[in-house]
């Protein structure tokens, strides 16, 4: 295994830090602290890739976007706004696949610092490697993802007060038995979404469910298939709550071809307001909050990684459509909402 600036502070007797600032011959480190931190990193065959294009004074000028998944209709508008905000600096964005784990391209961007600043979505990439990588004052920013470091910001969702919107919402309907379609169970948005949720019912005296049962990954297949389970096992509820849109559109086709009617027998509503959501049947409801908000924020901070703000909070609404009730009444007028504000911007 390839040796790590902790290895290599470690073995010279100083902070991270510091070995930083000495590889990056900064006037901050004495000579002879600079000597013991070059021959610590010698001995350790340590080859800080980072660190020498800067000793060159030379940039990438580029951006890296990590996210754990390509594909979707979600991450097109995150994406859009990264590269606007990075297009007005003149640099270059890479979008890279966290696919693959250890060995994945963006691990490997990351940890040799093959670009200038990183805005990292999803779980893949660890949080040690994270913290490793920003405490050599590379510029991080994660999306919906909280790290307890003064040196990482993050741009957050207000999920749990979404979600709670949108369960509330349901139970203003006359739901009461109603299910939630859960992501992957340890990522921070599905667990705060399903905190909201539990929130909602337990305000309004209805029982919460002892256990999650349904799980689709935040994959339309994935949400065919748990509902699939459902219907099987003759267990219905009268609502399903989905923490993300993608698996609310399969929850409802498994419905239709299973014979339940939405929102007649089932009402469904989603979270993430992706463009899907006014064309399928019925139009789904669901929580919006702004994706290309999202990315320019976190591509501006990334820029700007000086700024005292350490996290930034965006808000979510209600977007009422067919799927739980309502009947349209005009294709214009489609999404009544609900805004919950939270921090917009960088003031």
């Amino acid at each position: 295994m390839a040796a790590t600036i902790k290895d290599v502070a470690k073995m010279a007797g100083v902070a991270v830090s510091t070995v930083s600032y000495a590889l990056n011959n900064s006037p901050k480190i004495s000579e002879e602290t600079r000597r013991k931190v070059v021959k610590a990193a010698e001995a350790l065959s340590y080859r800080p890739s980072g660190a020498a294009r800067n000793l060159k004074k030379r940039k990438s000028e580029t951006i890296g976007l990590f996210l754990n998944d390509l594909g979707g209709p979600f991450y097109s508008q995150v994406i859009e706004g990264v590269q606007e905000v990075v297009a007005s600096h003149d640099y270059n964005l890479i979008v890279c696949s966290t696919y693959g784990g250890e060995n994945s391209s963006a691990n490997r961007f990351l940890r040799e610092k093959f670009v200038d600043g990183a805005i990292i979505m999803g779980s893949a990439i660890p949080d040690s490697l994270i913290l490793q990588v920003a405490a050599e004052s590379f510029p991080i920013v994660v999306l919906d993802r909280e790290l307890k470091a003064d040196y990482v910001h993050s741009v957050l969702i207000m999920n749990e007060q979404g979600a709670y919107d949108a369960v509330k919402h349901l139970i203003k309907l006359g739901r009461r038995k109603i299910e939630f379609l859960s992501g992957p169970l340890a990522a921070y948005d599905n667990s705060k979404r399903y905190e909201g949720y539990k929130r909602a019912l337990k305000e309004h005296n209805l029982p919460v469910p002892a256990k999650i049962s349904m799980q689709g990954r935040y994959l339309e297949a994935g949400g065919y298939q748990a509902v699939k389970v459902m219907l099987a096992g003759n267990r219905l509820p009268d609502a399903i709550f989905a923490a993300n849109d993608e698996m609310a559109i399969g929850a409802i086709r498994a419905l239709r071809e299973g014979g339940v009617r939405v929102p007649e027998d089932i009402a469904v509503v989603g979270f993430d307001n992706i463009s899907l959501g006014p064309f399928v049947r019925p139009t789904l409801t669901t929580i919006g909050h702004s994706k290309y908000e999202m990315g320019a924020i976190a591509t501006q901070l990334v820029f700007n990684v000086q700024k005292d703000e350490n996290s930034i909070m965006l808000p979510t609404q209600l977007v009422i459509r067919q799927s739980c009730g309502f009947k349209q009444q005009n294709d214009d007028q489609d999404e009544t909402s609900i805004l919950h504000e939270g921090r917009r911007g960088l003031g």
